[in-house]
């Protein structure tokens, strides 16, 4: 749950000098000046936790994990189910209901091929609740990146299925009035963000999921932006899928994560195919494992999933309310800061909202890209361009915005420096009235 935006003051400790110490690149220096890294929505740093235990396991543990009877690859598959334990662990699930991807578009596409396959009469007959039908409906919402988009537009094609959305306001919320008329008989899917990418607005999952209990829709949730700053309950929730990545949650890249109510993985047919999720094969046709392994053909993401680990485990020893309490505050402070700057528009600014500490803007008169190479000369790192969510952007009349997103080991002294900086924009231009 998201801190209250009034909230002031908690009796939560949390020492950032010493956090900061756990990230090394914290203390680089960009173009002669201390690094600002207001970029963390895009990609996390790494905290020496998550370095040392990746490093470790290639050096001391690395071997094929599920495939050897020999001690180092079966130390080597303790440490991967140990792993995902952790990682279930840290989203409220049980580990039979967490399977590795490689980020969360693999994770979302895994659940659009495979409603595909479903849709072809693969999977038996327990998967032909999820087959699709031309004519049946699935719904997204405006905010999505487009790795919550696209796989649905290609799903949509592939089987006749409608793509319909559910429009954001002006303010930056879902209009949830208009998704009770959209959301109807032949919906069949709702995809839908728990935390918008470019707004940083933390959007009703439980209304979203009770619209679509009430018409028997399946549910996914793109958990990329609220893993790194939420304490997650996905279970809890009531979602019946969701993917986040590990690269977002201070770990290394090329692992994620797809989390799947039981009995709608035991249902959906695999996606990919191979190695390491059969049980017998012959030339003619095989069988599958259960989940998760069904869904994890091929070499593993090991020493990445290990990071992963090590860096939830890493969140739980600073505690998910001194997290949410540290963002909190540089939400209020990066927010308030940016509505007194001269010529600044947030895109989204919602009042009395939850929201991370993530805020996308246009500067009247200067481009988006013009801004980041300004404040990139000052050393302070943030986002540019549409932030792979073009139609949200369209939306607000715009191409491309600056996004500037902060973590628990951002300082409120790098706030105001980005701050300090970006007031100096439209003046350097020649925008400023």
């Amino acid at each position: 749950m998201a801190v209250p935006r009034d909230a002031t003051s908690f009796d939560v400790p949390f020492d950032i000098a010493s956090v900061r110490t756990d990230f090394p690149i914290l203390g680089e220096q960009v173009n002669g000046s201390p690094l600002v890294y207001l970029d963390s929505a895009a990609t996390s740093q790494k905290p020496r936790a998550v370095l040392d235990a990746e490093a470790s396991f290639l050096s001391r543990s690395n071997a094929a994990v599920h495939r050897g009877a020999h001690t180092l690859a079966a130390d080597a598959t303790d440490a991967f189910e140990d792993a995902r334990v952790a990682v279930a662990a840290f989203v409220g699930a049980d580990p039979d209901n967490l399977v590795w991807t490689s980020g969360a578009t693999a994770g979302i596409n895994l659940i659009a091929y495979s409603i595909g396959n479903a849709s072809l009469g693969r999977g038996g007959e327990a998967a032909q609740r999820f087959a699709l039908d031309p004519g049946d409906e699935i719904v997204v919402t405006e905010s999505e990146h487009h790795a919550n988009l696209i796989p649905w537009q290609e799903l949509a094609a592939r089987t006749g299925a409608v793509l319909r959305h559910i429009p954001v306001l002006d303010d930056g919320r879902l209009d949830l009035e208009a998704a009770a008329g959209i959301v109807g008989p032949r919906t069949r899917i709702i995809a839908f963000p728990h935390v918008s990418n470019v707004l940083g607005i933390v959007n009703p999952v439980d209304e979203l999921v009770s619209l679509a209990r009430s018409v028997g829709a399946l549910t996914v949730l793109d958990a990329c932006q609220s893993a790194p700053h939420l304490a997650l309950d996905l279970p809890g929730l009531g979602v019946d899928l969701a993917v986040f990545s590990g690269h977002k949650v201070f770990a290394p890249y090329g692992v994620g994560a797809l989390y799947g109510r039981s009995e709608v993985l035991e249902a959906l047919p695999p996606f990919l195919t191979g190695g390491s999720m059969i049980t017998t094969v012959t030339l003619e046709a095989a069988e599958y494992l259960p989940p998760p392994q069904r869904f994890e053909a091929g070499t593993q993401p090991v020493s990445q999933a290990i990071g992963l680990a090590a860096a939830v485990r890493y969140l739980g020893a600073l505690g998910h309310d001194a997290i949410a309490v540290r963002e909190a505050s540089l939400e209020r402070r990066l927010v308030a800061g940016l509505r007194e700057v001269a010529g600044v528009r947030i895109l989204g600014d919602a009042a009395g909202v939850d929201r991370v500490a993530l805020a996308s803007f246009d500067v009247d008169g200067v481009h988006a890209h013009d801004v980041g190479q300004f404040l990139d000369a000052r050393g302070v790192a943030v986002r540019v361009g549409h932030h792979c969510a073009q139609p949200l952007h369209r939306r607000f009349g715009l191409t491309a915005t600056v996004r500037a997103s902060a973590a628990f080991y951002n300082t409120e002294d790098e706030i105001d420096t980005f701050l300090d900086a970006l007031s100096g924009v439209r003046p350097f231009f020649g925008a400023s009235a």
